[in-house]
């Protein structure tokens, strides 16, 4: 390490310079800032059932649709004439945006019977006594109106980008006396592209402010402060600047790698900035200030950095995509952020005037005072791991999945108020789809025995309704029904046939997870259903993908972890001492889940393993504090809380207080994010700084007589 430190105090000109090279390239790639709002990528991306719903999307020419919830107030019906002109006049407003394909509607946009446009003035001219045969002319009349005749649905399909058609649908006023409401997955990733845009705004200011705060209290020194995240900061910038570069895109998971850099990878530059302002008091020598200091953080910050990276790494084993590149570009972040710490600081460090004196930190004397009268007597470590061992047996097993498709969406936002309101009229604001095999070429019985079919898979629990051109064979006029078969007829639901098969749509009623199992396994168990799939599939899928993604990165976890750790210290015992605190943690973390009533999603399934990586580092760092001081005689430990126990408080603080920012951001994962972090940190410090001196010899703890020299 001597050789290094003095390197890089002869060379830190250079070390500078390359780095505000590599800065500005990474902020001329912020100019290609691309985010991605479709959520259902979480879905599709190496997702068997996934892929067969694009697929099925593309065959059928039908884009994701907006649905559209009209609703009349009280003693008026869909039926009444003034209605229907309103609703002609709203369903012509919508068709007349740019890139809007069509609008299914109970009131189609021509006469099946006469091929004239259908205009309020014509609704006008219709004798009240005709009002319902001339409803009744829709085929698809009974799946767009309500049982009582108060809401009907419109269905938008988009021709161009569906974002765009979203914002400008909920944009338009609807007639007065119809109350609107908007619904389907383009609704959804406008207001998720909104909030993205507010989030990398807002919360990354917000962060940094909290971190410097709590540094501050730690370091009492401005300039230290400032110092001591610009490491962390350079990573997030530098991560940001390769993930456009490369040409990939921010989602709602991708969002959280800069806030996850910043804060995580903050912990080696304080550290660094620590021990270098207590070598500033004993030398002006900046080669012997930066030798010092790396003397003693240095193997820690490499160990650390490697630690917290394959806490993220482990995340390539959940086989989800957006999840993958989260634990990818935060490990490079945090790696970028530890070469910044070890190489660039120390650089810049020995070029400035730092001060040799202590300032007044609030986390002074006070914190190692209490942590060593914590540490000191067993009991303490003995109660405190029985107790948490005991929380976390109770309250794992209540651990549940979300498998809410809205799990982003807070409960009490329009978005989610209008998919429930359309759910509970309609039976599902996202019906699932599939496809029936179909022959053109055969007789008509084919039409005959899908219909028998549908019936049979109504009868199934939570299934409000099944729609295919089936069902409207005798129903429609015979050369409509050709049109329809060879796909070029308009019908309110999209195109519904192809030349092999017929789409049909599954509109459920309140269901179970088992009820879905069952209409899967009758699908699977009959010939003539090709495929079926659709959001409530999918999301069904989703929850099996998170139970594996926290098993699976929670063991990748432990055993990158632990094998770093055995690499590093060559003792099996001093790597169990390491991983004691790590195990309580995860527990912890775990029943804390369950006790909260967070659930389980595709967010919060990680954090455990995230938690692993950053966990670790305060034992690595208080392992290695203790063996810095032991050769010095007795008390070791108790020297090693004088010199570690302020950075490991001031970091776990520091991440907890800053991700505390995340309370602000309009996704409602993020403030459960926060408080996840919150438990999982104060765990790991508290534990770590309590448990490791109980599982040591007494000597560590022993002060040492008053005449020794250590």
């Amino acid at each position: 390490m001597d050789r290094i430190g003095r390197l890089l105090v002869e060379r830190s000109g250079r070390v500078l310079v390359v780095t505000g090279v590599i800065t500005l390239v990474a902020i001329a790639m912020l100019f290609r800032l691309r985010v991605n709002a479709d959520v259902t990528q979480f879905l599709t991306s190496g997702n068997e059932r996934g892929e067969a719903w694009v697929a099925l999307q593309d065959k059928y020419d039908t884009a994701d649709p907006i649905n559209v919830l009209v609703s009349v107030p009280e003693g008026k019906t869909i039926s009444d004439k003034d209605v229907l002109i309103e609703l002609v006049q709203l369903r012509d407003r919508l068709t007349a945006l740019d890139d809007v394909a069509h609008v299914g509607s109970i009131i189609p946009a021509v006469n099946p019977l006469t091929g004239a446009a259908i205009t309020p003035e014509m609704i006008n001219a219709v004798p009240e006594a005709m009002i319902a045969r001339f409803l009744s002319q829709n085929p698809v009349a009974d799946l767009l109106v309500s049982d009582d005749g108060r809401h009907t649905l419109m269905v938008v399909v988009p021709s161009g980008d569906p974002v765009r058609v979203a914002r400008e649908l909920t944009g338009i006023k609807p007639p007065e006396g119809l109350k609107v409401n908007y619904s389907g997955n383009p609704v959804i990733f406008a207001t998720v592209l909104d909030m993205i845009g507010w989030f990398l705004l807002f919360i990354p200011p917000a962060v940094i402010i909290l971190l410097l705060l709590t540094f501050f209290a730690n370091i009492g020194d401005r300039k230290l402060t400032i110092l001591s995240i610009i490491p962390a900061l350079l990573g997030a910038l530098w991560t940001f600047g390769l993930i456009f570069g490369l040409g990939l895109e921010v989602d709602i998971v991708s969002v959280l790698v800069p806030i996850y850099v910043i804060v995580m990878g903050s912990a080696d530059g304080l550290h660094f900035v620590t021990h270098y302002q207590e070598a500033s008091e004993r030398t002006e020598d900046p080669v012997a200030r930066v030798t010092s200091t790396l003397r003693q953080v240095g193997v820690p910050m490499i160990l650390t950095t490697i630690s917290t990276a394959a806490g993220f790494l482990s995340l390539l084993v959940t086989g989800v995509r957006p999840i993958q590149q989260l634990g990818l570009f935060t490990a490079i972040g945090i790696g970028l952020a530890g070469v910044v710490s070890f190489f660039f600081l120390p650089a810049l460090l020995s070029r400035l005037d730092i001060e040799p004196k202590h300032h007044t930190a609030i986390l002074g004397p006070r914190v190692t005072a209490a942590i060593k009268a914590l540490a000191r007597p067993r009991w303490i470590a003995a109660v405190l791991s029985v107790g948490l061992i005991a929380f976390s047996a109770v309250f794992i097993p209540r651990l549940q999945v979300d498998s809410d498709q809205l799990f982003f969406i807070k409960e009490n936002h329009p978005l989610r108020q209008s998919f429930n309101e359309t759910a509970e009229i309609f039976g599902g604001a996202t019906p699932l789809i599939g496809e029936f095999v179909y022959d053109p070429n055969g007789g008509p019985e084919q039409l005959t025995h899908l219909e028998t079919l549908e019936r049979d898979f109504e009868r199934l629990p939570g299934v409000r309704t099944v729609f295919s051109a089936a069902d409207l064979a005798g129903k429609i006029p015979p050369a409509e029904m050709d049109a329809v078969l060879a796909g070029t007829a308009a019908l309110p639901l999209g195109r519904m046939a192809s030349q092999d098969g017929l789409r049909f749509i599954v509109f459920p009623g309140p269901f179970e997870t088992k009820d879905l199992r069952a209409w899967l396994d009758f699908a699977d168990t009959h010939a003539e259903i090709r495929v079926l799939t659709g959001m409530p599939v999918l999301w069904d899928e989703i929850a099996r993908l998170v139970i594996r993604a926290q098993i699976g990165s929670l063991i990748a976890a432990y055993v990158l972890v632990a094998l770093m750790l055995l690499i590093a210290y060559r003792k099996v015992r001093q790597t169990l001492v390491a991983l004691a605190p790590l195990v309580l943690t995860t527990g912890t973390l775990l029943g804390f889940i369950a006790a909260s009533g967070i659930q389980l999603n595709l967010v919060t399934a990680i954090a455990s393993s995230i938690v692993i990586g950053v966990g670790i580092d305060y034992s690595i760092h208080f392992v290695a504090a203790i063996d810095y001081a032991r050769p010095a005689g007795d008390g070791y430990i108790l020297r090693a809380i004088d010199s570690a126990g302020r950075p490991i408080v001031a970091n776990a603080l520091g991440i907890a207080l800053a991700l505390s920012a995340l309370w602000l951001s309009p996704l409602k994962i993020h403030p459960e994010i926060s408080m996840i972090m919150w438990v999982s940190m104060t765990t790991a410090a508290v534990t770590a700084l309590v448990v490791i001196p109980a599982l040591l010899p007494a000597a560590g703890m022993r002060e040492p007589a008053p005449n020794s020299n250590p």
